[in-house]
């Protein structure tokens, strides 16, 4: 009967479709070939929907190396302990010789790049707030109301040519006396 489902009936009436209850066993249970007993420690983290999770894992660290390894976890731990197992398994068989140091490394650099990018970007941009700030600040004197007045009185003085000779006067003369 190894590999196949073991039901569960109530008490109760057999006939009643809520009384059979299939128990299907767990993904390690069925790549292993076994009867996937009621007290299973893999079958709460292997569901028997998802079975390249415990394939995964399988080939990297072996069954029993699995097994003893969650039972020597806390009950509370084992499902983030499964997720990391199954994490370091694919990236070990993506990246055999760094695993999941590969990985890291890869990211860690791509941080450290955006990082660069960033400070150029701010750096940029402070600089550019820098001439801006400069460029308001001439636009501000150029046009203050006394530098405004003076310089369109000197324009209607001297007019807006240097060939102000013809017109017999100089600005530093007055023109009334």
């Amino acid at each position: 009967m190894e590999g196949s489902d073991i039901s569960a009936s109530s008490p109760s009436s057999s006939s009643s479709p809520q009384s059979a209850v299939v128990l299907s066993p767990c993904a390690a249970c069925k790549i292993l070939r076994r009867r996937c007993v009621e007290k299973c420690v893999l079958a709460p983290y292997f569901p028997p929907h998802d079975p390249l999770k415990f394939s995964t894992a399988h080939r990297v660290f072996g069954a029993s190396n699995i097994i003893k390894f969650l039972q020597e976890v806390p009950e509370g731990q084992r499902e983030d302990a499964v997720s990391s197992m199954v994490y370091e398994a694919n990236a070990r068989l993506r990246e055999p010789v760094y695993g999941c140091a590969g990985a890291i490394w890869q990211l860690q650099k791509q941080v450290n790049e955006l990082h660069q990018q960033l400070a150029k970007a701010q750096a940029q941009l402070l600089n550019m707030q820098s001439q801006n700030a400069n460029l308001m600040a001439i636009i501000c004197m150029d046009m203050s109301p006394q530098n405004y007045h003076q310089h369109n009185l000197a324009t209607y003085i001297i007019g807006s040519t240097s060939d102000d000779d013809h017109l017999g006067f100089s600005p530093e003369q007055p023109l009334w006396t």
